[in-house]
């Protein structure tokens, strides 16, 4: 595909019509058997607009505060299992990684950077996210696996693997931060090199891409009649139109604001 919006409706469409029929460990008893298909997508331009998608779960401000939590950590603080807390972010897997014995975390993105920096041509440059002493028994185990990396033709080329990724209520926004963290990556790239890298392609492959039967009756009264009712402009928004832009800065701006507002209350406490 060529852009965000279009692969993941695409792989959506894909995943409705084409997708196995298959029960969940989420499921309640009388939900419908959930479709299911393994997916591999490409986005050749991830910040090629439109960028976004109407349908997308939750809205700016939610989308907002997920890449706050995937890039800079705001929720880290929320990992405490034995308090019945998170178990893991993905900033913390991805920036912070621990093991058994060895004192330090690991900041992943830093390794993959000097690692591209000191070889371009590299295919060592990976961040991986499962901790199998801890996921394999825990209730809610990590769905992102791995983000690999590599430079071609000085673009910056990621590809991303998913053990599960709910396609309608999920997958858009998971997309949308990746390829924010791809970008991040192109930018300090360039800067050590002092050399512009662009970025590339976005790979995103996901073992188990599934719409749950949960929200058949949800996902058929918006996202399917959607697409038969509006055109694709219509289903998208461009980050570069100003009064989308200015719905961006405000959206921001109201996550900035509950951040701090959740700092004084765990501050009190």
């Amino acid at each position: 595909a060529e852009n965000l919006p279009q692969g993941w409706e695409e792989a959506v469409k894909c995943c409705w019509e084409f997708g196995a029929k298959i029960k969940t460990q989420y499921d309640r008893p009388d939900d419908s058997a959930s479709r299911d298909v393994a997916l591999n997508l490409t986005i050749l331009n991830p910040f090629a607009e439109p960028r976004i998608h109407r349908d997308m779960p939750g809205g700016f401000e939610a989308l907002e505060m997920y890449r706050r939590e995937v890039l800079d950590g705001v929720h880290d603080s929320w990992i405490d299992p034995e308090a019945g807390k998170w178990q893991y972010t993905y900033h913390e897997r991805i920036y912070n990684y621990t093991v058994p014995g060895i004192p330090d975390p690991i900041n992943q993105i830093e390794a993959v950077i000097n690692q591209l920096c000191s070889a371009t041509h590299s295919r060592r440059a990976q961040a991986v996210i499962w901790k199998p002493w801890e996921d394999a028994s825990i209730d809610d185990p990590a769905c992102l696996q791995s983000l690999w990396f590599r430079i071609l033709d000085d673009k910056l080329v990621m590809r991303c693997r998913m053990r599960i990724n709910d396609a309608w209520k999920a997958a858009f926004m998971n997309m949308y931060v990746f390829t924010d963290l791809q970008r991040n990556v192109a930018e300090e790239i360039s800067r050590r090199l002092d050399r512009k890298i662009e970025v590339g392609q976005y790979d995103h492959v996901a073992d188990s891409f599934h719409i749950y039967g949960s929200y058949f009756k949800d996902f058929t009264g918006r996202f399917l009649q959607n697409l038969e009712t509006r055109t694709f402009e219509q289903r998208t928004f461009r980050t570069n139109d100003s009064q989308i832009a200015n719905i961006m800065e405000d959206a921001s701006e109201t996550v900035k604001a509950k951040l701090a507002h959740e700092r004084e209350e765990y501050l009190k406490k």
